[in-house]
């Protein structure tokens, strides 16, 4: 029935080209390019950003200059870039944990590699079995998959405006070359007060235009939920600690608290995250159920209905799909072995890690069918995953088992590549079915996306690693970046096989976690549509506080254009809705641009920082000269964002 009711853009009798060989070339440039400025971004600010809209506007534009190109070959290109993102989410939200361990000085090239790759290639044959079950019989709205299709549907304006995302790129990264390049001014406005030893209060804001972009794109909702986890940690938990045991001696008072947050505060995060993981797959056991299910009758009926299928529903034979899985267990296999060097350990931890990748790659493609791949959870599905794996090492090596907690982030790392993927992915087959694609066309160029930024994220990393670090920042790496939930992942690893976490924290943090879920359930049983997801209030908790206000004037930003279009829609009519899109898209355009201007800058001035061991190799003075050029320089670009997204409203 479902497939009757669905009337797709392109009829299924209609074949148009889409895997061309331009098609596979941009398609894996832009993973490359995507994979590399999304790796940037969730390293500095703990939260990465869908890719598949600016995805689609650059391959509009880009096809426009061949003479043949159509709407699928549009869709294959931001199939194959959106999987690189995905990926690179996996990888920044794990693989720094190990540095952080000390178990690595510095990404091995191979390895990094080899476990990328092969989390994403089974979050792409994992979401295979399900796509049917999710997009066709339970018919889920996969926001950001519909929302692709729309766009490119579009497509007649890709060329116009492909020149926001084009500005907001030029300006992100003249800006961030300006502050982080030339130092020319602080990244960062903060202050703190203390009354005595006993009262402490704290304001700050990051200066970064991909910040401000990021609070854009996620909007007020999940802005506003970020901003009250910094306002826990910040406002209220810090001053507490700080009345019952004084503040330290001897450090000014920004610097106090933010080591109070780094020693004990920011451990209420991994608790608020370990409830979030927990009741993500509670909440949705009866779904996950159905999908799993599902996913199995795909593969019983494997060799079932083969002559009557539309191009439309055609995926990849669940044969191959099998048999890809067997495969994908040997090298895995021997990625353990070498960590936890016990034959029957790392084969027993291979085939669970495929039974655990198998089942959060259906929360993580349900989930994003339900709220979108932006909010996600896959930090709570990592975490949950992580913990578990660590809690089995655990028993079956015991406490003195030296490289148990690195062995626990390598599960989690596969898990979290396959999950992120499955959930990006159900998106772009959602865009397809809308379009009128060929599923298995699609889930090629998904593979196509995963190898390409698989091939670079190691380099990536290394080159991250060498120009900034990663944690707290420290006078060896005065600008490290935060790697926030990398950070949690380590602590936790370490953590059950020393016993050393703040338990205290994370007990209050996991207590926390309850009471934003009751708080939840009672908002869903009064109607009400401001809901408080835990995860997102979770991933605020842990997150500096700089980073929080800024992603909040994002959000602000992006209300005040939604109300500018509802006070307009009475005087626009009809019209109302083809304008709307428009003004999201241009204002969505320009925060991308941002986001990839800025992050690719950053990963460049890595270059000479890294050649040369000092982030002051560029700078044109030897102090900056504060905050305020940079304050100014933000509430302009702030304005320029807001008055050309409600400019683009008018009709």
């Amino acid at each position: 029935m479902a497939n009757e009711e669905h009337k797709p853009y392109i009829p299924a009798k209609t074949n148009l080209p889409e895997t061309t060989i331009k098609a596979f070339i941009l398609g894996a440039i832009l993973s490359i390019v995507l994979s590399a400025a999304n790796a940037y971004l969730g390293l500095f600010a703990g939260m990465t950003v869908s890719a598949s809209i600016p995805a689609a506007v650059l391959s509009m534009a880009i096809l426009r200059l061949f003479r043949n190109h159509n709407i699928l070959e549009n869709n294959i290109v931001q199939t194959a870039a959106s999987a690189g993102e995905s990926l690179a989410a996996g990888a920044i939200f794990t693989f720094p944990a190990l540095i952080l361990l000390g178990y690595w000085s510095d990404f091995n090239y191979l390895e990094t590699a080899l476990i990328a790759l092969c989390g994403g290639v089974l979050g792409v044959l994992f979401t295979i079995p399900l796509r049917s079950a999710l997009i066709i019989k339970q018919n889920l709205k996969f926001p950001e998959g519909v929302a692709t299709a729309e766009v490119l549907k579009s497509g007649e304006e890709g060329g116009s405006a492909v020149k926001y995302l084009v500005w907001g790129a030029l300006i992100g990264a003249l800006v961030k070359f300006m502050e982080a390049g030339f130092k020319i001014w602080g990244g960062v406005a903060e202050a703190a007060t203390t009354v005595g030893n006993r009262l402490y209060g704290y304001a700050g804001m990051n200066l970064s235009p991909a910040l401000i972009a990021v609070g854009y794109i996620v909007g007020i909702h999940i802005a506003s939920l970020v901003f009250i986890g910094g306002v826990i940690s910040w406002w209220i938990a810090i001053p507490i600690y700080v009345g019952i045991n004084g503040l330290p001696e001897g450090v000014d008072a920004v610097t106090a608290g933010s080591a109070i947050w780094s020693e004990q505060i920011r451990y209420l995060g991994v608790g608020a995250m370990v409830v979030g993981g927990l009741w993500a797959l509670v909440s949705l056991k009866s779904s996950i159920g159905f999908a799993v299910k599902s996913g199995m009758e795909a593969i019983r009926n494997r060799n079932k209905d083969k002559g009557g299928i539309l191009r439309t529903e055609k995926d990849t034979p669940m044969s191959w799909v099998i048999i890809a899985i067997g495969v994908m267990i040997v090298p895995i296999f021997i990625i353990y072995l070498r960590e936890i060097e016990q034959v029957s350990i790392s084969a027993f931890m291979a085939i669970l890690m495929v039974i655990a990748g198998f089942l959060f790659a259906s929360v993580a493609g349900y989930m994003a069918g339900l709220v979108g791949s932006s909010n996600n959870p896959i930090s709570g599905v990592t975490i949950a995953t992580i913990l578990t794996s660590a809690l089995i090492l655990l028993a079956l090596l015991g406490s003195g088992a030296e490289k148990g907690p690195a062995a626990a982030i390598m599960i989690g790392a596969v898990v979290c590549c396959a999950a992120a993927i499955a959930g990006d992915n159900m998106q772009d087959l959602k865009a397809g079915h809308v379009l009128g694609a060929t599923p298995y066309r699609q889930q090629i160029m998904q593979m196509v996306g995963v190898f390409s930024a698989a091939l670079v994220l190691p380099l990536v990393l290394q080159l991250l690693n060498a120009g900034y670090g990663f944690g707290p920042q420290t006078a060896e790496n005065p600008d490290a970046l935060a790697a926030p939930q990398a950070t949690l992942m380590e602590s936790v690893a370490r953590g059950v096989f020393s016993g050393d976490l703040p338990w205290t924290m994370v007990f209050i943090g996991m207590a926390i976690g309850v009471l934003i879920i009751v708080i939840d359930k009672i908002q869903e049983a009064r109607g009400s549509d401001f809901r408080v997801p835990v995860l997102a209030v979770a991933v605020g908790i842990y997150l500096p506080f700089e980073l929080d206000s800024a992603i909040m004037i994002g959000g602000i930003i992006a209300w005040m254009v939604s109300r500018y279009q509802k006070a307009n829609k009475a005087k626009v009519g009809d019209g109302f809705k083809k304008a709307k899109m428009s003004s999201d898209r241009t204002g969505l355009l320009i925060a991308s641009g941002l986001i990839t201007g800025e992050a690719l800058i950053g990963i460049l001035l890595a270059i000479p920082v890294a050649i040369y061991g000092s982030s002051d190799v560029m700078a044109l003075m030897d102090d900056p000269i504060g905050s305020l050029p940079g304050l100014i320089v933000v509430i302009g670009i702030c304005y320029w964002l807001y008055h050309l997204a409600k400019k683009n409203f008018k009709l």
